[in-house]
């Protein structure tokens, strides 16, 4: 059973969200309206509109000390990650963040205020990471590409003024699931870059969402719909066999042996039932795991952080957790921005 569906399912239509989510939901509805549907467009003007869209909710918010871009080696190329600094002496912890978009669409630059946010909020370096986009670039390119920047960064995070013994990683949405699988990977390898913890806001963990949830929460007045989520699985993979590689669909793996995570889980949106049941598989692996749901939020419901409490309330937990747990060693944190 899904998170917030019983025996009645039937979709409420967004009248269930709080009411500064569900402004935020309708005016993203009304800017996508105003374009092609993306079912239509090709990837790269999918891609275009989407930077259209997005681009109003990733002004404003705190400044960085520095922001700067570099290139990291992998084996399909340079990755390019863009360092967000808060400032204050260092070397800080690293949070290694991977946007959502159904691998298919958004960047670092929609994604620009949440990170700096994040940072702000957590007093941690934000590396975000510039991944292959499908359908171009199929499972496991991106992956791959995660992976090597978490080896880069064990490596020679110092340059750029990280400690890589408190690198975490996290995401939201596709995100979710690149960090989880980039953790199992690592694991399986015995590599010394598995990070010191996980943040999953929103994640997709498996292939399949349940009817119930379908109907609940897959159609009009959310912001993620059952269409958009085929059409990015379908993108993401080069058959329907590989949803059963665990690495596709985490909430199947072995998860033991996995850092600690938290969970953002928003009570209204098709995956939070995966964010539910990845939280117990983890628990039940031996994994410390938080778990914070939000109710009357949307999936993406952070990125409405200039308009809601309940997003800024989000980002709050999310960067004391973060702050527990990779400062636990050396000491107590510093206060970070909006915090006491």
């Amino acid at each position: 059973m899904a998170l917030g569906t019983g025996s009645g399912t039937k979709s409420r239509l967004g009248e269930d969200l709080d009411p500064e989510i569900r402004a935020f939901v309708k005016a993203m509805g009304a800017a996508w309206a105003g374009h092609p549907g993306l079912d239509t467009a090709t990837p790269a003007e999918a891609r275009r509109i989407a930077e259209i869209v997005r681009a109003p909710w990733a002004r404003g918010g705190p400044a960085m000390a520095e922001v700067s871009e570099h290139h990291v080696p992998a084996g399909t190329g340079p990755v390019r990650v863009r360092c967000y600094d808060p400032g204050g002496e260092g070397p800080k912890p690293g949070l290694v963040y991977l946007h959502g978009g159904g691998w298919t669409i958004f960047s670092l630059d929609t994604h620009d205020r949440l990170m700096r946010e994040l940072a702000a909020r957590a007093g941690v370096t934000v590396v975000g990471v510039d991944y292959a986009m499908s359908p171009e670039a199929k499972y496991p390119v991106a992956l791959d590409q995660v992976c090597a920047v978490l080896r880069h960064l064990a490596a020679h995070g110092a340059e750029l003024g990280i400690d890589p013994s408190r690198l975490a990683v996290g995401g939201d949405s596709a995100g979710g699931n690149l960090s989880v699988a980039a953790c199992l990977k690592l694991r399986d390898s015995g590599s010394e870059a598995l990070p010191a913890a996980m943040a999953l806001l929103y994640g997709v963990f498996d292939r399949r969402s349940s009817p119930e949830a379908v109907e609940r929460f897959g159609g009009a007045g959310y912001m993620l719909g059952a269409g958009a989520m085929e059409q990015f699985w379908s993108n993401y993979l080069a058959g329907a066999d590989e949803a059963e590689d665990p690495l596709v669909c985490p909430v199947r793996a072995h998860l033991e042996g996995l850092p600690p995570a938290l969970l953002v889980i928003p009570a209204c949106d098709l995956l939070a039932e995966q964010s539910v049941r990845m939280a117990e598989r983890l628990e039940e692996a031996g994994v410390a795991v938080r778990r914070e749901i939000y109710e009357g939020a949307s999936h993406s419901f952070l990125e409405a952080v200039s308009v809601s409490s309940l997003a800024g309330r989000a980002l709050g937990d999310t960067a004391r957790w973060l702050r527990t747990v990779l400062f636990a060693r050396p000491g107590p944190p510093p206060a970070a921005e909006g915090e006491p």
